[in-house]
């Protein structure tokens, strides 16, 4: 029939997709032929499952797999049984959706009571499963969170005794700073300028040069020396 050469030729499109690694546009394209996830034939229906499963995206799922489980159509299916037991292992209970699988399972006319038994003790060993890797999970994270602090603990009292001794080195090189003479100061910084710009005093032209940096200097020792610790100037 038309509906089954279609069905097989969404397959053969969903295995193409997938070896071509554009497993994103499967769901997409298949629903532009098929509109709705409740027409989906489970055949394609199962493809996409295990297709998002593999890749790890089973949320991707979520969404059209509960839409075509709870049509009434759809229940009268004979792939029903498993395809809900697919949908439980490979999309609902990897993500965590405990109380939605459970709701399903309840809901489920198609099950008898041995098969609702069955697939809620699946159910809870699942969450069993879940709630250990949780558990080691966050005393993993407050281990590092502990190592973290005790690093940052010790790294922080390395640089406070760093700033401490900064300080003091500081404090003693601006000690020395006000016991030397302006005059040796002018007198080393007016010969290191010589020496850089290789400037000749003797020449009228290198009159402007020195005068301004005369000033620059005045302007400097003004700037850094309070009026308290400054150091009477004798032109």
């Amino acid at each position: 029939s038309s509906a089954e050469v279609k069905c097989s030729l969404c397959v053969v499109g969903i295995q193409a997709l997938a070896e071509m690694n554009r497993w994103r546009e499967v769901l997409s394209w298949v629903l532009q032929y098929y509109h709705v996830p409740e027409h989906l034939p489970p055949k394609v229906l199962e493809l996409c499952i295990l297709l998002y499963s593999k890749v790890g995206e089973p949320q991707v799922m979520l969404e059209v797999g509960s839409s075509w489980l709870r049509d009434q159509t759809n229940k009268s299916l004979s792939e029903y049984s498993s395809l809900l037991e697919l949908y439980l292992l490979q999309v609902l209970l990897p993500l965590g959706r405990f109380e939605g699988a459970e709701e399903l399972v309840r809901d489920c006319d198609m099950l008898d009571s041995e098969q609702q038994l069955a697939f809620l003790g699946t159910i809870g060993e699942s969450r069993c499963q879940w709630s250990q890797q949780e558990e080691k999970r966050s005393a993993a994270e407050e281990q590092h969170d502990a190592a973290t602090e005790s690093v940052l603990g010790v790294l922080s009292q390395k640089l406070l005794t760093m700033l401490k001794l900064l300080r003091r080195a500081l404090r003693s090189m601006s000690s020395h700073f006000y016991l030397l003479p302006y005059k040796k100061m002018l007198l080393a910084t007016f010969l290191l300028y010589l020496v850089v710009v290789r400037l000749d005093p003797a020449s009228p032209t290198s009159l402007p040069f020195i005068y301004k940096l005369v000033q620059l200097f005045r302007q400097a020792w003004a700037a850094v020396l309070s009026p308290i610790h400054r150091p009477p100037i004798r032109d």
